[in-house]
């Protein structure tokens, strides 16, 4: 405690929470708080424990349902903070880990979200699919649980074909086209689950109304050449920051990774003497990569002077309270989305796939063949990476037939 505060009276260790201070204060400091961060929530947890001792609580009888009380009553004497009911959670959470006070029961989790965590392990364990993809199916598959059965019993034997497609029907009207295909799959996906489990005896996936898709209708959103230049330039690379977002940015552009990918990196992938890196693709795909020289350099220059030191084997971590590796993919599309920012580029799309299109597009004018293109970027099938030909203005210029009548 006496690293955090100078006044003695504050690392007083009496009171219910008194013998735990010091483990708490240990906590703050390796995950990377800043000293005024964890005398702040340490304060309060001092005075939190002080209450407990006037209410004649002790530290084994802590739960959850004294927060919100004792926040109220210290509501009368201190303006609240934002983090005030983390940094008790973050008591708990240690409380709990050394034994103090039993682990909170959950409750009975609905026969619904039953049949959506069987639904989730499904997709992780036999589909292999991403935890983005899983993510982005269970909320529909919620829902159509949610409109049939309720909190009740599920019975999906009772489904019919009718109750798959009005369902499908009455979603599509309210949401984005876009999301609209996302949905039957998912609703198609969870189905061909159920028959799987033998739950329906009926293939209810087939009901599914299909949604039209016409392949290869869109052009591949790319950032020129010159930005990418030009956003890989502006970064400070004598911060912290600056090496972390430069390394990020420098795989997306010469590798063309994904941001689940680039967020999934640990330490472990990187084989430096034979110069490769190891990269988890979708369904659970290991791929290899050459590491071309100045990716491996500014990784190199971001472990040595940027990485905090952490229990985390992810390669890259934030550089916030509290340390780790990102949370989500939304992280790789922060760095890009203030990249361009501070480089004053106002492209149209401000995700990291931009660079993904880019550095194809760039292979493609330079000579490569679509079969390298999607052998670099690890596409399974060629007709994804046929989309790129519409951006080889040259080759489709010499196949384009002349306008009737010539020139005007």
């Amino acid at each position: 405690m006496e690293h955090v505060f100078k006044e003695h009276r504050l690392c007083e260790q009496d009171g219910p929470l008194g013998p735990y201070l010091d483990s708490y204060a240990s906590e703050m400091r390796s995950d990377g708080y800043t000293q005024q961060t964890s005398e702040v929530q340490i304060r309060l947890v001092v005075d939190f424990g002080r209450w407990l001792a006037k209410q004649g609580i002790e530290a084994v009888e802590i739960t959850a349902a004294l927060f919100q009380p004792y926040l109220r009553a210290r509501r009368r004497r201190r303006r609240p903070a934002r983090h005030d009911l983390s940094a008790l959670q973050r008591l708990l959470d240690l409380l709990v880990r050394q034994g103090v006070v039993a682990a909170p029961i959950a409750p009975a989790a609905a026969p619904a979200d039953c049949w959506r965590s069987e639904f989730r392990l499904y997709l992780q364990q036999e589909r292999a699919l991403s935890s983005a993809t899983q993510t982005n199916y269970l909320p529909f598959v919620g829902e159509f649980l949610k409109e049939h059965f309720g909190d009740g019993p599920v019975d999906l034997a009772r489904l019919s074909a009718a109750d798959v497609t009005e369902f499908v029907q009455r979603r599509a009207a309210a949401i984005q086209s876009r999301r609209v295909q996302l949905m039957t799959t998912a609703l198609r996906s969870f189905l061909q689950f159920a028959r799987y489990r033998g739950a329906i005896g009926m293939d209810l996936a087939a009901c599914v109304p299909a949604v039209a898709n016409w392949k290869l209708s869109a052009i591949p959103r790319a950032i020129p050449l010159s930005q990418v230049e030009l956003v890989l330039a502006s970064i400070d690379r004598k911060t912290v920051m600056g090496r972390r977002d430069y390394a990020i940015l420098l795989i997306l552009a010469r590798l063309g990774l994904r941001s689940s990918e680039i967020k999934t990196l640990t330490l472990e992938d990187l084989d430096w003497q034979q110069g490769f890196i190891t990269v988890r693709g979708k369904a659970g795909r290991y791929s290899q990569l050459p590491l071309p020289v100045d990716v491996g350099e500014a990784i190199a220059d971001y472990l040595r002077h940027g990485r905090p030191t952490v229990s985390s084997r992810c390669l890259f971590v934030r550089l916030r309270a509290p340390l780790g590796g990102f949370k989500g993919q939304c992280g790789v599309g922060s760095v890009v989305r203030h990249a361009l920012e501070r480089a004053g580029i106002d492209a149209a799309r401000k995700g990291a796939h931009q660079f993904r299109h880019a550095l194809a597009s760039q292979m493609l004018r330079q000579g490569a063949s679509l079969s390298e293109i999607g052998e670099l970027l690890r596409h399974r099938s060629p007709q994804t990476t046929a989309i790129y030909a519409k951006v080889d203005l040259v080759s489709l210029a010499a196949l384009a037939l002349p306008w009737p009548g010539g020139a005007q």
